[in-house]
């Protein structure tokens, strides 16, 4: 393990969930080495790379960029996607830190439910030289949440490094102990550090730590892929139902369909009426009962 002051510690790919779980609730992230091996950087930089060719720059000077592409719909597109959800230390962590039980009354019963996580958003951002450092900011946002009255976590993310990440390139800025913050305290540029990492590495982060793209003032563009896991009671920050086309969700397994939305917690988070019954939306593409999107 390593650890610099005011940056993120390091994990190695060989750490266990619990270390991760245990560094990501006192600093609010991890990176993790060696998250992908050489094999896996190699297939994702080989589909990545028509798919942000093909994409043109942002167009939002106050938070997205105008010298940034980001390009959505990554399991429509991306066929290491499944993998990098599913990571043990990624999907692991996740459900140690998002899944936390509650107890509700339900008439004179008082039980106990586990929610169910979700993949909310898919991305992959290259930021390329004269790109000004974005606005800090906490992803939570997009759920209007509050902190610390909610109490709990809405979202892990994760930032795999498709390229280096240095200071000088954009590394992704974040603010240490900020997911401890409550509303009133804004960010400040100067509390924040790089992201450096190698390619292949992962940085995992919460929903509520202050974060943002880096300025990149190399001569290269930075390359990363993030996604999201989020509480299933929330809505997608991107609508995954329209971004995948059919061919691509119906040969994904069960289980990362369901990750996608494609299923109903016991919450009924999700469910379909069929003959006057709340049942599991994932019966709607094992009967092909619904429509898709096709290929773009």
């Amino acid at each position: 393990m390593t650890t610099m002051a005011n940056h993120l510690t390091a994990l190695p790919s060989t750490t266990t969930v619990d270390e991760i779980v245990d560094v990501i609730h006192r600093d609010g992230g991890v990176i993790v080495e060696d998250f992908l091996d050489t094999p896996q950087l190699d297939e994702l930089r080989a589909q990545l790379g028509p798919v942000l060719e093909s994409t043109g720059y942002g167009e939002d000077e106050f938070f997205a960029g105008t010298q940034t592409r980001r390009a959505g719909g990554l399991f429509g597109r991306i066929d290491l996607m499944p993998q990098i959800a599913l990571h043990p230390l990624y999907y692991g962590a996740a459900k140690k830190i998002l899944q936390v039980p509650l107890s509700v009354w339900v008439g004179d019963d008082q039980i106990e439910i586990t929610p169910d996580i979700q993949i909310g958003v898919t991305q992959a951002i290259e930021i390329h030289p004269g790109q000004g450092a974005q606005r800090l900011h906490r992803d939570d946002t997009s759920f209007l949440w509050r902190h610390p009255d909610y109490g709990r976590e809405g979202r892990l993310q994760i930032m795999v490094a498709v390229s280096d990440f240095t200071a000088e390139n954009g590394g992704t800025l974040v603010i240490p102990g900020s997911h401890r913050w409550d509303d009133q305290r804004g960010p400040k540029q100067a509390e924040a550090a790089p992201t450096v990492m190698r390619a292949g590495a992962a940085l995992i982060w919460t929903g509520s730590t202050y974060h943002g793209g880096g300025n990149n003032s190399s001569e290269a563009p930075r390359t990363g892929l993030t996604m999201a896991f989020d509480l299933a009671c929330l809505r997608q920050e991107e609508n995954q139902y329209l971004s995948i086309p059919r061919d691509k969700l119906l040969d994904l397994s069960e289980e990362v369909q369901r990750l996608l939305g494609w299923g109903s917690g016991a919450n009924l988070m999700g469910y379909v009426e069929r003959g006057g019954q709340m049942i599991d939306a994932h019966v709607l593409l094992e009967n092909g009962a619904v429509e898709l999107p096709t290929a773009r």
